[in-house]
Formats: C-alpha cells, structure tokens, sequence
C-alpha cells in the first residue's frame, strides 16, 4: 500500500522514524506549524495538498492532525480514501490516546505541554498552550461530556469554574517519548518550571496512534477513514470526527 501522509511539522521526527519501519511506501509532506494559529488558513492549504495528488497515486492520505479546533472540517478528496485520528489535538497524538488526555486536562487543566519536536520548532516559544479554540479542543470535549451527564446548566457552571486553568497554570508537563529516542531537553523545562512558579512533571508519550496510522492498522475506534467524495466533519461527541455527505 502507497500512503500520503499531510502531517504537522512537529510530528515530523515521529512520521520519519515510524514511515521508516512501515510496511508500506509513505511519503510524507510537513506543513508548517504556524498554520495551526488559523484553523481557516490551515484547512485551505490542506485542502490545496490534497486537490493537488494524482489520482491513483495513493491508497490512502493520512492527516497525522487531531481536529485541531476544526482544522480538518471539510475536507475532501474525490478519488482517494482519507484517513484521521480520532484526537482533538496534538497532545492527544503525543500521549498516545485521546482517552488519556482527557484525564490529564480534567485533573490538570492548568497545564503547559512541552515537547522536544515543539522546543526545537518554536523560535524560543517553547509552550504548547492547552488548545487553541475558544475553550481550547479538550476543554471542549469535557464540555460536551458534562452536558450528556449533568445537563447544560450545571455543565455551563462547572466549565466556568475550571476556566480559572487560564489565569492560574501550575504545571509545566514534558512529554517524552518511550517509543524512540529523542534528544533531551529536561534541565531546560525544569528551569522554565522554576522561573515561573510551576511544578515540573515528566510524563510518558507514545508512538501508538501515528504508528498504527502510518502502517494502515486504522481502528474505527481511533480512527475515521473517510471515502472518496465524503468530508470530515465534528461529531460533538466520543469519536471526535465522523464522516459526512457533502451538500
């Protein structure tokens, strides 16, 4: 199987290292992170990448993006299948499991992500600020689960009290990866932690989700592949994105 895989540029050391060991031929395309700040403009240039592959050339593209504050929503491709974790953002794809990160935002909603793709490609701005929508793709996603348990008032109340994670961070967490060998940036984050009053936690990454995404191993739990001529769109519940008709 021929993959294309469109992928965030802070993936780029996980997307080599996993198309190397894959199975089958991957072809990787890096997109610059800077994108991500516009979900319209990102979405656009996508979109261009993926009007702009030969028909038949692939068997599949693999968006290595979460939703990413709805980045993927609506894109299309008219002969070839489009594949998507089932993620919000990319700390999901870092952690491994959407799953996992939805714990670690609701017992640490104050927390700044760190990772050495993001220290490296960031011009000094180390920090990968908990979403970047509204109320941020996790906070979302807990958003929507409070609604389905204890109904849209109570759910508005409980948002309200735990906005208070934007004034008040307590946490810098660093992602290091167990799956590859990575270059180690602790003492610097253990020195940021320090400068800004913060408690330094070293928490465990994995390969699993772009692993799986990139050897064609695609789940429909954590994946949605989507068929040729069909979108990608929200699913405001567990799944996180689905596949739609176009209008």
């Amino acid at each position: 199987m021929r993959i294309k895989a469109l992928c965030c540029e802070v993936f780029a050391r996980q997307a080599y290292y996993v198309s190397a060991l894959s199975p089958h031929i991957v072809d990787v395309e890096l997109v610059d992170k800077v994108l991500h700040s516009e979900p319209d403009t990102l979405r656009q240039h996508l979109q261009s990448s993926i009007d702009a592959i030969e028909p038949g050339r692939y068997d599949a593209i693999a968006l290595v993006y979460g939703l990413c504050s709805n980045s993927v929503a609506g894109l299309v491709c008219s002969h070839t299948r489009m594949v998507v974790p089932r993620a919000h953002d990319c700390i999901a794809l870092y952690l491994g499991s959407r799953e996992r990160y939805g714990q670690e935002f609701r017992e640490t909603p104050g927390t700044y992500w760190y990772t050495p793709d993001y220290i490296e490609r960031s011009d000094g701005d180390n920090q990968i600020a908990l979403g970047s929508s509204e109320l941020g793709d996790a906070a979302a996603a807990t958003y929507e689960e409070y609604v389905a348990r204890f109904g849209k008032d109570n759910a508005d109340y409980l948002m309200e009290v735990m906005g208070a994670w934007r004034e008040h961070y307590e946490r810098a967490a660093y992602i290091e990866n167990a799956d590859m060998p990575l270059p180690d940036y602790t003492d610097e984050i253990r020195q940021e932690a320090e400068r800004r009053g913060w408690r330094y936690e070293s928490i465990s990454g994995g390969l699993v989700l772009i692993r799986d995404l990139l050897e064609g191993l695609w789940d429909d739990g954590l994946f949605q592949v989507v068929s040729p001529g069909s979108t990608l769109a929200p699913s405001y519940d567990e799944r996180v994105v689905t596949e739609a008709a176009l209008h």
